[in-house]
Formats: structure tokens, C-alpha cells, sequence
């Protein structure tokens, strides 16, 4: 089995237009005409459109049916930052203003701006140095012609304040080889940043990046990563990243071992709840209503451990799956005032508030594989 979260979210996405009644708006977005959801706004890719149309290139039509598409991909970098409409250039220029008709510098303080809409994307101090789009991608080439693997995705967000590339990963993960076979596709993203708030990263992860939230869910389900400071000495990390990106593979094996070790290892349901208890903990005292919300996450558990253990085996594999779903798909969510759950769950997921608890199910079940 094949696990692909750009395939299961778009999936999702497009049931979620389907089944709101949703209708495209003209920045992109989609506005649910039906049920409980009508007036809820779906997808808020945040691309840019500075040029007219979304700023994305990519080989897979993504869920919101923007972007230019070109099938079989390509090899060239050039012709992936036209296609992409990133191919701009951004320059520092002075903060300037106005004191009762007289022009002042701030000092060391400046403005980025895109050159081909002049358009500020964010101040900056003296020290912070601009990096151009083929500066922080270009490295990525060397896996290209190495490999002869094909640029996946690219784009800009924000109005170009950031901007992405994704390539895919010559290797997926093969969780239990020969046995229940699962494969994870895992891609290589690099992002870049023109407003001063984030510095640029390549990170190793499961997304394909063609929209704000995918950029977002990229960023936090990164399996390995590096920082790009945006400093004068900055471009020297991405030659270190360069160096680094063979450890890649190494991570990839990692990754795969440990969780072959999971698929192989046995799990009773007495063990299934005895780590639901080390993540959840429940004290004696507990309220009625405590005891009521713990028993129901336990059946809610045990209900999705059940189902993949139909898969997988009943193994300490389904359990993580277990958890993870769980959290992903089912575990209660307080919306806001303004949020549906559906948007309170993209929330979370969008900003790691679970990655903490899955990360400690991970190094958890990891010890029953060594008992």
C-alpha cells in the first residue's frame, strides 16, 4: 500500500467542496452554499497572483485546480521558476518618510521589494541579505542530474514573500518489505522567504507543497531540515545542506527500520492501553466527566487499532497508525467563534499542536520492539 498525503488531502478536499454544495470565488477560494458549513470559505491557498493567474507550477493537478500543469514534469530549473512565476528578482531598498515635508532614511532599517510588481514584502535590517530564487534552488540541480528525478512542484505564496520547490525523493520508504509493504513517498522542499520573518529551509517530508496549507503541513511533518539564515555567510549553509541532503537516504533507512521494527512486533490490547494510559494519564480523583471522555477515547482507540490491525496485523505498526488517526481525525476540537471543527482540525494539524504526543507514541512503541 501506497501512503500519499497529497492524494488523501486533495480527496478530502474536493469531498469537503463536493458535499458543502462550494463554489470557486475569485481569489481562489471556495464558499460552502449548504448545510451547517454554508458561508465557510474552503481553502485558502494563499498563492500569489500578482501576474493574473496563481503562481504555481506542478506535475500533479493540484486539489484546487490552479497553477499551470505540466504532466511528466521537467528537468529544467528555468523553465520551473517561469513556470512558477518566481523567476522575479527582489532587491533592499531605504525605508524612506515623511516629517512635515521633509524626506528621512531610517537608519539600517530597509524594505524588500519585488522587482517585477514593486511591491514591499517586508523590512529588514542591515545585515539581512537577499537571496534569489535560483541562489537557494539551484543545489537541488545536483539531485536532478544525478538521479534524473523531476521537479514535483513550485510556486509563490503570500504575494512572494515566500517561495517553494519540491522535488521527490528517488527512494520511498518500504515499511515491513515483502510483507505488508507500505510505502511512504517522501519529497525534498526548499523554501525561501523575502519579508524578514523566517529564514529559508529545506526540509525532507511526506507533502508535496502546492498551496499555503500543504506549505504549512510540510514544514511541520519535516522528517529532517536545515536552516538558511539570511545573512552574508547564509549561502554557505546551503552548500552544507547540499552535503547533507545524502544523509537523506541514511534517514530514510532509519525512518523505515523503525518502523518495520513496529510492523513486526506484536502488540496485545492490554499493552495497546497500557501506552493510550502513558499518553493520556488519568489521576484517581478524576471528574465523572473526565472518566466519561477518557472511556470514550478509549472505545474511539480501540475502534480505529481494530481496523488496522485488519491491515496490518495486530502490531505495534497499527497501534502508532492508531494514534495518529486518531488525533488527525477524531480526537475532539474546540472551534472558535468564528471556526467549524473541520477548520479547528486543520488548525491543529497546521500548527503541530499534536506532534508532541505522537512523537512520545513513537518512542513509546519503539521500546516494546527491544523488550
Amino acid at each position: 500500500m501506497s501512503t500519499d498525503v497529497n492524494e488523501k488531502f486533495s480527496a478530502e478536499r474536493a469531498a469537503l467542496i463536493e458535499s458543502t454544495g462550494a463554489r470557486r470565488r475569485t481569489d481562489g477560494t471556495y464558499a460552502a452554499t449548504v448545510g451547517y458549513d454554508r458561508g465557510e470559505v474552503i481553502g485558502r491557498d494563499g498563492l500569489d497572483t500578482s501576474r493574473g493567474t496563481a503562481a504555481l507550477y506542478t506535475t500533479t493537478p493540484a486539489w484546487h485546480g490552479l497553477g499551470t500543469v505540466i504532466p511528466g514534469g521537467t528537468t529544467d530549473i528555468d523553465t520551473v521558476l517561469r513556470s512558477a512565476q518566481i523567476d522575479f528578482e527582489v532587491q533592499k531598498r531605504p525605508v524612506q518618510y515623511r516629517v512635515k515635508g521633509t524626506r528621512l532614511l531610517f537608519e539600517d532599517r530597509f524594505v524588500t521589494v519585488r522587482m517585477d510588481t514593486a511591491a514591499g514584502l517586508g523590512i529588514v535590517g542591515q545585515r539581512y541579505q537577499v537571496f534569489q530564487q535560483k541562489q537557494i534552488f539551484s543545489f537541488l540541480e545536483d539531485l536532478v542530474a544525478t538521479h534524473g528525478v523531476l521537479w514535483e512542484s513550485a510556486g509563490a505564496l503570500r504575494g512572494g514573500r515566500r517561495v517553494f520547490i519540491t522535488m521527490r525523493v528517488p527512494d520511498s520508504i518500504i515499511i515491513d518489505r515483502g510483507g505488508i509493504n507500505d510505502e511512504i513517498v517522501l519529497f525534498i522542499v526548499a523554501v525561501n522567504s523575502h519579508d524578514g520573518g523566517s529564514q529559508a529551509e529545506v526540509v525532507v517530508t511526506p507533502w508535496r507543497v502546492v498551496c499555503g496549507n500543504t506549505e504549512r503541513f510540510a514544514l511541520a511533518d519535516a522528517r529532517s531540515r536545515w536552516g538558511i539564515r539570511h545573512t552574508s555567510g547564509g549561502l554557505e549553509n546551503v552548500a552544507e545542506a547540499r552535503r547533507h541532503l545524502g544523509l537523506t537516504l541514511k534517514y530514510a533507512q532509519t525512518f523505515e527500520a523503525e518502523e518495520t521494527a513496529l510492523a513486526r512486533t506484536d502488540l496485545a490490547i492490554d499493552d495497546f492501553h497500557k501506552v493510550i494510559a502513558d499518553l493520556w494519564p488519568m489521576d484517581d480523583d478524576a471528574t465523572d466527566r473526565t472518566k466519561t471522555n477518557h472511556a470514550a477515547r478509549i472505545g474511539a482507540l480501540d475502534g480505529i487499532f481494530r481496523t488496522e490491525t485488519e491491515r496490518v496485523g495486530r502490531t505495534a505498526y497499527a497501534a502508532e497508525r492508531a494514534v495518529t488517526d486518531y488525533l488527525d481525525h477524531v480526537a475532539p476540537r474546540r472551534p472558535g467563534k468564528t471556526m467549524t471543527e473541520e477548520i479547528a482540525r486543520a488548525t491543529a494539524l497546521i500548527e503541530g499542536t499534536d506532534d508532541e504526543i505522537k512523537s512520545k507514541a513513537h518512542r513509546r512503541l519503539l521500546l516494546l520492539t527491544r523488550a
